[in-house]
């Protein structure tokens, strides 16, 4: 079951990514990369004060990335819209990973940095490891 959600979600991401043209190239994969961390993570996602698991924070997060696409160039544009806020209530969304409290925008940024820096690299298999790591 949870394979096939996955599938799915990784399906209706490259239909999105297909459509979106005024991306910068790299856009795309990093985007992709980054729902595959979240959707990879052990860790817990805070939505206006309640508790989602890693793949109900992903399909959140596709869900708003599908809404502001055409707003978004950059990854970090991508983080920003996506994964940053709740656009309704303005509270900002935090993640738990290890017993660290942190707001999800840092957390994605941080690896997003990693990507860039060491894009080859095992360690983006792990994405519950610290972003200090």
């Amino acid at each position: 079951m949870i394979l096939r959600r996955a599938a799915a979600g990784l399906f209706f991401l490259l239909m999105i990514l297909s459509l979106h043209s005024p991306c910068r190239a790299g856009t795309p994969e990093e985007i992709a990369a980054l729902l595959l961390f979240v959707e990879r993570s052990e860790c817990t996602f805070i939505r206006n004060s309640k508790q989602y698991d890693a793949l109900e924070a992903r399909q959140h997060i596709e869900k708003k990335y599908a809404y502001f696409k055409e707003r978004i160039t950059t990854a970090e544009e991508f983080i920003q819209y996506s994964a940053t806020k709740s656009t309704i209530s303005g509270k900002y969304y935090k993640v738990i990973c290890n017993g660290v409290d942190m707001n999800s925008s840092d957390w994605l940024n941080a690896e997003l940095d990693k990507l860039r820096t060491h894009p080859l690299e095992e360690d983006h298999e792990t994405p519950d490891n610290n972003p200090d790591d």
